[in-house]
């Protein structure tokens, strides 16, 4: 469902014409002669289309207020429908497109090697990460299904606790990854959590594209910004990327930039790097 962006407008006012009735009834009432019965029933009959003219006037801007109020109501409820959807859009596709990419990259780097030892190993992370793709679905289903079940297992939200793990299911795909975390102070969890989702974006894009090659990430402060950068060093040779939906740049993208933060995507000399920059203040 599309939801239009423009706020609703409101309907057409009815105070400027109750107040130019008003205006032609007391143009009306000067020009009432002195004498006869029109000097009597001339200003009671004004002063009733006066009075009628003000009652139709307070009914319609009330009637009007309320309507403009209950098409404001259902434009931020479709508003706030597409942002969730959006939201469970990125998260599906973060579980989806992760999952099924490793096993996909880790099937395809045990063929390139070619060595039994290896067919083994790759056999074992496929079916470890389709069981963890596999779990992750069914406990968002779950909450999908039934959002007041207040014992749904959730996904505890990701810290930079989690990053060595991200990088060492990633090494499983191939790419031989160099980790630096500075020295960043208190993090919010919101900042933690966007830093995981792209290194884990960028690393799982760097498996696809360039196999087993070498990568390097590095989370650091920079003033009141956290800066996290993952630069491949480009497709070993004889490597046949495997492409996704093409969706994970522009998710992270998306990511990013609604909480403030920049994102860029660029290829550097024969690699590829991926830079954001998340908004996060020093604690006082």
């Amino acid at each position: 469902m599309e939801v239009d962006e423009a706020l609703p407008r409101r309907g057409r006012l009815v105070w400027p014409l109750a107040i130019t009735v008003h205006i032609v009834l007391l143009l009306a009432l000067l020009t009432v002669t002195d004498g006869g019965s029109a000097a009597v029933a001339g200003p009671v009959i004004i002063a009733v289309l006066a009075l009628t003219a003000t009652v139709w006037a307070v009914f319609s801007a009330r009637r009007q207020r309320i309507a403009y109020e209950a098409r404001l109501t259902a434009w931020a409820g479709a508003c706030a429908t597409q942002a969730e959807r959006l939201r469970i859009a990125r998260e599906l596709h973060d579980i989806v497109s992760h999952g099924l990419g490793l096993i996909t990259v880790r099937a395809s780097a045990a063929r390139h090697l070619g060595a039994a030892d290896d067919s083994a190993a790759a056999l074992s992370d496929v079916e470890r990460i389709g069981r963890q793709t596999t779990t992750e679905l069914r406990r968002m289903l779950n909450v999908l299904r039934d959002s007041s079940d207040a014992s749904a297992p959730l996904r505890p939200a990701e810290t930079f606790h989690d990053l060595p793990a991200i990088v060492e299911d990633a090494e499983r795909a191939g790419p031989i990854v160099t980790l630096r975390l500075d020295e960043v102070d208190d993090v919010s969890p919101g900042a933690q959590l966007a830093v995981c989702s792209v290194v884990r974006e960028a690393l799982t894009n760097t498996a696809r594209h360039a196999g087993p090659t070498g990568a390097s990430v590095c989370v650091r402060r920079d003033g009141d910004w956290i800066v996290t950068s993952v630069h491949d060093e480009g497709p070993v040779p004889g490597w046949t990327p495997h492409p996704g939906a093409g969706h994970g740049i522009e998710g992270l993208r998306e990511r990013v930039t609604a909480i403030g933060g920049t994102f860029r995507a660029e290829h550097v000399e024969n690699g590829f790097r991926v830079t954001a920059r998340i908004p996060e203040t020093r604690p006082s």
